[in-house]
């Protein structure tokens, strides 16, 4: 845990208690490294080898690898909000490959209390979706192997003109599902906000396809009324990305941004 700035002014010297941190918590690991550049009279009590995911992060590179679920959208969402808080300014790279999950949770829980499963909502990918529109810094998306369900709307909501994909990736976009059961009135109000979720994915899809023709939302409901794969050459013309990435730029990184700020 970060100590205060007060507590900072009066530590002579303090350190950073680094056995806590997992493998793979590089927003975390990063965090302590950037208190101690920031305080030199702060050390930390050991000095880890930063892990791949760190060093990644330091180029501002967040990789969202696998199903959408809590555990990775508060990773992604705590890795979005410090690469802003380092600086609003520079690019964020987002390279996607992911099978979709959760647009809002579906965790079934069964308290002893309550014989029967209850569905606990909290949101989940339109977490990560609502953090890369919120923050200053612009988020470039690539998609690496394929973005499917919540992980193509996220490719498409990157930053305008800078969604990029690889030759070989697979896209896929189809309406949200669920499932519940319980009271027949409590089954009527989740039905009714399913169909509440799938009006505001459109809208969102709406909004982010740039093809060459502009889809209306009864145009998008139809796509969407089944599993729709695509791959990098169908997806371009739909607008799900601006560009297909063949090779690496010499000098740049795979969003084709240049990988340092230029001198002046």
């Amino acid at each position: 845990m970060l100590l205060k700035p007060r507590t900072l002014a009066c530590a002579a010297p303090a350190e950073l208690d680094t056995d806590a941190i997992r493998d793979g918590d590089s927003g975390r690991w990063l965090a302590h490294l950037y208190v101690a550049q920031m305080h030199p009279s702060m050390k930390l009590a050991h000095d880890p080898k930063p892990d791949q995911p760190t060093n990644l992060l330091q180029e501002r590179i967040i990789c969202l690898n696998g199903e959408v679920d809590d555990t990775l959208s508060a990773s992604i969402v705590a890795q979005l909000l410090f690469l802003e808080a380092d600086n609003p300014a520079k690019p964020i790279h987002l390279y996607i490959n992911s099978p979709g999950g959760s647009v809002t949770a579906g965790t079934w829980t069964c308290p002893k209390s309550y014989p029967r499963p209850t569905l606990t909502n909290n949101s989940i990918g339109l977490a990560i979706y609502d953090t890369m529109t919120y923050i200053a810094s612009p988020v470039s998306t690539i998609c690496v192997g394929q973005a499917a369900s919540m992980g193509s709307l996220l490719l498409a909501g990157g930053e305008a003109g800078k969604r990029y994909c690889l030759p070989h990736s697979s896209i896929m976009v189809h309406q949200p599902s669920g499932g519940y059961f319980g009271q027949a009135s409590d089954i009527a109000i989740h039905a009714k906000e399913i169909l509440r979720v799938r009006t505001q994915l459109n809208e969102i899809y709406q909004r982010h396809l740039t093809g060459k023709k502009q889809l209306s939302l009864d145009e998008i409901e139809k796509l969407m009324e089944r599993d729709y794969f695509m791959g990098a050459n169908e997806a371009l013309e739909l607008g799900v990305v601006d560009e297909i990435l063949d090779r690496r730029v010499q000098g740049k990184n795979g969003a084709g941004e240049e990988s340092k700020p230029p001198t002046a």
